[in-house]
């Protein structure tokens, strides 16, 4: 009896295993919005970091965070780090490269709750109403993180806070004179 429940969880394992090895090996989520304002009024409250703590969605997570910017804030180079509670972590930003107004890469990288390196893109596309704003993070997906993502909808616990933030943003953008 102990022999065939041993073996039928080996063999439920097994599945498993196949079933998270199969998942995607990258991810990608982002989530776009219309501002009515120009590319050159919401592109510098992205690319300097010090602006992000007026409307980032885990600025406000934990007032006692701990926030350390690097000799630069904004622009090719500009270093962010912060260290906070459950809810807001700890982690690490760069910004690798810029083309203002249009967009700009960061590289980021989470220390905890858990350790992961992505890529967050933003993207400022003009047009007759306003800008489009899309706020992407991209990565890989190592065994644990595809594990995960069974059990948990991981592009909601991404897309909610950037959605979040770029209301934030709209706002912002919107009520800051031209």
């Amino acid at each position: 009896m102990l022999i065939i429940l041993l073996g039928t969880l080996l063999v439920l394992l097994a599945i498993l295993s196949i079933v998270i090895a199969r998942r995607p090996a990258t991810f990608s989520y982002g989530r776009s919005r219309l501002i009515a304002a120009p590319p050159e009024r919401i592109y510098p409250l992205v690319e300097d970091f010090r602006a992000w703590t007026r409307w980032s969605p885990w600025e406000n997570l934990d007032p006692a965070s701990v926030r350390t910017y690097g000799a630069t804030t904004a622009g090719v180079g500009a270093t962010y780090h912060w260290k906070g509670n459950a809810k807001v972590g700890e982690g690490r930003m760069e910004i690798r490269a810029v083309q203002p107004p249009t967009g700009l890469e960061i590289a980021i990288t989470f220390i905890r709750p858990f350790a992961a390196s992505n890529r967050v893109d933003f993207t400022f596309i003009p047009g007759p109403t306003g800008t489009t704003v899309t706020w992407t993070m991209s990565g890989q997906n190592g065994f644990m993180a595809k594990a995960m993502g069974l059990v948990i909808d991981c592009e909601r616990m991404v897309c909610t806070p950037f959605e979040q933030g770029l209301a934030q943003l709209t706002a912002l953008s919107e009520s800051t004179p031209s």
